[in-house]
């Protein structure tokens, strides 16, 4: 068993969305580092050209900005990423919106930005990106990766109703998906990350001492922690694992039950 070839990335293709801080930033590193040829996209095009010119001397990555929580959103990128690519072997849905209020308070345009993006936006660039993806897979099997939450298994105090329901969603439409996919020799899976550093969970970046007293495993996410995850998903290592969503959370979501 040739395990440095069971875990290789080289000579494939993926487009990670959010790519540009984050858990997609880290799993781009991590992408790079195994040899895939990584395009990455971001909202903000400054700070996505940004993030892959930075990433670019670990390895090929190339800025693809597109606000993809759009429909019309996600067939630009889909266009963009076949100006470079005939074949995509890899798509990392992590885009994604969080929106906290009070239940009373709670607003239809907090539920909207978050479900569309974190829900609908999977489904439709998936979709948008069938063709290279199929066409990848005619050699391998392809992989589509989405990036759920610890927050669509379990609750936190936090009034975060848009969240919560469209990661739960999303873990769900990840089976779906995969049950459909399996049929063009497409791997479907999912990954649940809990504490990890980032904009949208600050509380992780900027008090992640205090916050790892809750977590079993007494610490917060690393890069090596995310990518490991989603190398292995997108890898030969993770051809048969289809529909499951893989918890990356330091054991906070079977600690719960015991609050």
């Amino acid at each position: 068993m040739n395990t440095d070839y069971l875990f290789s990335l080289q000579g494939r293709t993926a487009l990670i969305t959010g790519g540009s801080r984050g858990i997609g930033r880290m799993i781009a590193e991590g992408f790079l580092s195994q040899g895939a040829r990584v395009y990455i996209s971001a909202r903000k095009a400054d700070a996505c050209d940004l993030a892959a010119q930075e990433l670019a001397k670990n390895g090929h990555c190339i800025s693809l900005p597109y606000d993809v929580s759009t429909i019309t959103g996600c067939k630009a990128l889909a266009a963009a990423y076949a100006q470079h690519e005939p074949t995509l072997d890899i798509l990392v849905n992590n885009a994604g919106a969080a929106w906290g209020e009070d239940f009373d308070a709670f607003p239809e345009n907090g539920w909207d930005k978050v479900v569309d993006l974190n829900l609908k936006t999977p489904f439709f660039l998936t979709q948008a990106l069938a063709k290279p993806l199929r066409a990848a897979a005619q050699d391998r099997v392809g992989k589509v990766i989405n990036i759920a939450s610890t927050d669509g298994i379990g609750l936190n105090p936090q009034e975060n109703y848009s969240y919560v329901a469209s990661k739960a969603g999303l873990i769900h439409l990840t089976r779906r998906m995969a049950l459909r996919l399996a049929q063009d020799n497409i791997a479907v899976s999912g990954i649940a990350p809990g504490a990890f550093p980032s904009e949208m969970n600050r509380n992780a970046r900027d008090h992640g001492d205090k916050l790892s007293e809750h977590i079993p495993a007494r610490r917060i996410g690393t890069s090596e922690d995310i990518a490991g995850a989603a190398i292995f998903l997108a890898s030969r290592a993770g051809d048969y694992v289809m529909g499951s969503t893989v918890v990356v959370d330091g054991g906070v979501t079977h600690a719960r039950a015991y609050r």
